[in-house]
């Protein structure tokens, strides 16, 4: 056998368990989790996704059952969507912005449960409530097209966040990607009273494939596609921008959507952010590992945590995770 006179020897700080718990540099932390979680109005018990298996739309009791497990498991953020029937749904999404609509309910109910114990995330986007799916107001152009008005839809997105607010949502989260919108709901919140309501901006969301189980979840009218609002998924400069107009706007929070395909944009924007960057691991990326893991194709549990390390490594202060509760059970042991 050959004798190498090797001085280093990296393999030495990899022999026990103990060893490598010792020299890691990266460590996840049950609070680093936050978990979105869909209330369903018109249901009588919980409903599960088919294209996202273990995930429920919720009822008003199972969504206090399932955030008060991602409590005691050490999540301490929910994001909360709105599922409203199909009756409700409408051009502008008016039912988002009504204190009886279903978002608006659940927000106060969990306020009134857990108080400041549990934070209440909100999705604060129109296309779970439009008709058409999109995430604001449609008008034709003068070019005949059918788009996205932009200020028209900022403008709801405003009378959305406060209504958030009102309810109870410590955090409301502007995901449309229109432009000047933190801005605007800044100024909105504080007009109303509402200054220490924080604001996740999706600063880097991308018109991204990855995104369609969630479609499933919400029950999405989508026609088309949101290609003039969301991120082209070329792009990285552009992100950079946006990152940087959100923050310069009054955003609390910035985020990359979604995660594992997009390391690299969130690696970045990490790197330049003067606030904390969060990252989403989305629908696609979940339905993906979960049915390669009943195939018996990969060892679901454990790269699924791998995945996980990999978005907070690249930068990632929160992760958005649909395996939030398990990811903590295991930290937990």
């Amino acid at each position: 056998m050959a004798d190498y006179d090797l001085t280093r020897r990296p393999r030495r700080l990899r022999q026990t368990p103990a060893i490598r718990d010792f020299v890691t540099e990266t460590r996840l932390h049950p609070a680093d989790f936050i978990l979105p979680v869909f209330i369903a109005d018109g249901i009588d018990a919980p409903r599960e996704i088919p294209s996202m298996p273990g995930v429920y739309q919720h009822t008003e009791d199972s969504l206090v059952e399932i955030c008060r497990e991602a409590l005691d498991a050490g999540v301490k953020c929910v994001d909360l969507f709105g599922v409203p029937r199909e009756e409700d749904k409408d051009a502008t999404g008016s039912v988002a912005v009504r204190e009886d609509g279903v978002l608006n309910r659940a927000i106060a109910l969990l306020r009134k449960e857990f108080g400041d114990e549990l934070i209440i995330m909100t999705d604060t986007c129109l296309d779970e409530f439009t008709d058409h799916g999109h995430c604001g107001v449609l008008v034709t152009d003068a070019h005949g097209r059918e788009v996205v008005d932009n200020d028209a839809t900022v403008d709801i997105y405003c009378d959305m966040a406060v209504a958030q607010a009102r309810a109870g949502a410590h955090i409301v989260s502007p995901s449309g990607m229109m432009d000047g919108q933190i801005a605007a709901i800044r100024e909105a919140l504080d007009n109303a009273g509402y200054q220490d309501v924080a604001i996740m901006a999706y600063s880097a969301k991308y018109a991204s494939k990855f995104f369609g189980p969630f479609r499933d979840a919400v029950g999405s009218s989508l026609k088309g596609d949101r290609r003039t609002y969301q991120q082209d998924p070329a792009n990285v400069r552009e992100s950079l921008l946006e990152a940087e107009l959100d923050v310069a706007e009054g955003a609390d929070f910035v985020m990359v959507k979604p995660a594992l395909p997009y390391l690299d944009v969130l690696a970045k924007i990490a790197e330049a952010s003067p606030v904390p960057v969060a990252a989403y691991q989305v629908s696609g990326e979940y339905a993906m590992l979960n049915a390669a893991g009943q195939n018996g194709w990969i060892d679901y549990e454990e790269t699924m945590m791998e995945a996980l390390m990999s978005i907070k490594r690249a930068g990632a202060d929160q992760i958005f995770t649909y395996y939030a509760i398990e990811a903590a059970k295991r930290l937990n042991g």
